[in-house]
C-alpha cells in the first residue's frame, strides 16, 4: 500500500507543479484580449456584465476569473445603419461602457494607452479599451474618426463583412457577384490611414479585402493590428490571412491576433452545422431562411459540442502564425459573444488560462508566452 501511494505522488507531482507553473505564469503576465463583442450581445440589451451573465461569453467575474488583464470591447453595427445612424449607434455603444465604468470603478477601468493598462493591472482592475469595428460607422467624415478617437476608440477596423466608399472588405473582394466601384482603398481611405496615424489609433486589417489589406500596409507609417483573424493555409476560408499577408503585417511590425470563432479553424464546420441541422432536427421544425447561428441553435447540446474543434486546432494556428511571421507578431482576438460556436476548451473569457497550458505544452518559452498573451498587442500599440 505505502508502495503504490509513492508511485502515485511520484506521478502527480510533476502534473501538479506545472499546473502551478501555468497558473503562475499566467497570472505573471499581461494578458490582453483584442477583439470581445459583448458590447453588443450583451450591454447594449440591457445585461449587467458586472456580475454573472447566464448567457454569453463575458462578463467582469469571468474575466478576472479567465485572468484577462486588458480587454477591448469591440463597438460594431451592421451595414443597416447608414449614414445618418452608424455613428450616433457607435457613441450609444460607448456610452453602454463608459456608464459600466463608471458604475463599477473597483472593477474595470478606461484605458486608452499601454500606462493605463499597467495602471490598471497595479490596481486590480480589468483595463477596458475601444476597438470600433467597421469603417462605416465613421459616416465617410474625418471629424467622427476624430470624435471617435477623442472618446477613446484606439483602432478601426477599416471595413466589417461589408465595404465602404473608400475600402473593401474581403467579403465583396471574394463575392464575383459584388458590385464594386473600387477594390482597396480609395484616396480618401488612405487619408483615413494617415490620419489614423497622427492620432495614434491603430490600423486593424480584420474583415478587410486583399487590395485593400496591401494598400493599407503600404499607406501606414505604424504597425498595425489584424484584430480576430486565423491563417488561410491550414484554415482557408476568405476572413483568414494568406501567407503574403501574414508576412506583410510582420514586417510592418504589427500583430495578428488569432480568432477562436470554429468557423474559422474549420472550412468544414459550416457544411457539418447544415448537415447535423437536417438529420437531427424534426422536420416540422426546420426552416429554410433560418441563418448559419440559427441553424446551430436549433441544435442539441450533444450536436453543438460535435461541431467544435479541439484546442489543438488553435494551437495549430499559434504555431504556424509564430512559423511565417515571428513569435513577435502573434496575438489573441478570441471573439467572444461574436461567435455561436468556439473551440473546445475555451468556453468563455474564464477559460483562458488553458491557453498558456497548451503553449507551455508546445515547448513555448516563458517569454514568448507572455508576447503572445499580450506584451504584442501592448507594443503595438504602445508604437502608435
Amino acid at each position: 500500500m505505502r508502495n503504490s501511494l509513492l508511485y502515485f505522488f511520484i506521478l502527480i507531482t510533476p502534473l501538479v507543479a506545472r499546473g502551478q507553473s501555468a497558473d503562475s505564469l499566467h497570472r505573471a503576465s499581461i494578458v490582453i484580449d483584442a477583439h470581445n463583442d459583448v458590447l453588443i450581445t450583451t450591454i447594449m440589451e440591457g445585461g449587467d456584465i458586472s456580475r454573472y451573465v447566464p448567457k454569453g461569453h463575458t462578463d467582469l467575474p469571468r474575466l478576472s476569473e479567465g485572468g484577462v488583464d486588458a480587454q477591448f470591447f469591440s463597438v460594431w453595427c451592421g451595414d443597416d445603419y447608414g449614414k445618418g445612424r452608424a455613428f450616433a449607434y457607435a457613441n450609444r455603444q460607448i456610452d453602454s461602457l463608459l456608464r459600466i465604468i463608471n458604475d463599477h470603478p473597483d472593477k474595470i477601468a478606461l484605458a486608452t494607452t499601454s500606462a493605463d493598462i499597467h495602471r490598471a493591472v497595479k490596481n486590480n482592475r480589468i483595463a477596458a479599451l475601444i476597438g470600433v469595428e467597421g469603417g462605416h460607422m465613421i459616416e465617410s467624415n474625418m471629424d467622427y474618426l476624430d470624435s471617435l478617437y477623442k472618446r477613446g476608440a484606439r483602432y478601426l477596423t477599416l471595413t466589417w463583412n461589408n465595404s465602404t466608399d473608400w475600402a473593401t472588405s474581403a467579403t465583396d473582394e471574394n463575392n464575383p457577384k459584388a458590385d464594386l466601384k473600387h477594390k482597396g482603398l480609395t484616396e480618401f481611405g488612405k487619408r483615413v490611414i494617415r490620419r489614423m496615424n497622427e492620432l495614434g489609433m491603430m490600423v486593424d486589417l480584420a474583415h478587410v479585402g486583399r487590395q485593400t489589406f496591401f494598400d493599407a500596409i503600404e499607406t501606414s507609417s505604424k504597425p498595425v493590428i489584424v484584430s480576430h483573424s486565423n491563417a488561410y493555409s491550414i484554415a482557408p476560408v476568405s476572413r483568414n490571412l494568406r501567407d503574403d499577408q501574414i508576412q506583410a503585417v510582420a514586417k510592418n511590425g504589427g500583430v495578428i491576433c488569432v480568432n477562436f470563432y470554429s468557423a474559422f479553424l474549420d472550412e468544414n464546420y459550416g457544411n457539418k452545422r447544415d448537415k447535423l441541422y437536417a438529420s437531427t432536427v424534426p422536420k416540422k421544425q426546420q426552416r429554410d431562411d433560418l441563418s448559419g447561428d440559427g441553424r446551430f441553435n436549433a441544435l442539441s447540446t450533444e450536436s453543438k459540442e460535435k461541431l467544435r474543434p479541439p484546442l489543438s486546432v488553435l494551437m495549430d494556428q499559434i504555431d504556424y502564425l509564430v512559423k511565417v511571421a515571428g513569435v513577435d507578431h502573434v496575438g489573441l482576438g478570441g471573439d467572444f459573444d461574436g461567435m455561436e460556436s468556439t473551440v473546445q476548451g475555451l468556453d468563455d473569457v474564464s477559460d483562458y488560462p488553458n491557453i498558456t497550458s497548451a503553449l507551455i505544452d508546445r515547448g513555448y518559452s516563458d517569454g514568448d508566452i507572455r508576447k503572445i498573451l499580450g506584451a504584442n498587442v501592448l507594443r503595438v500599440l504602445e508604437a502608435q
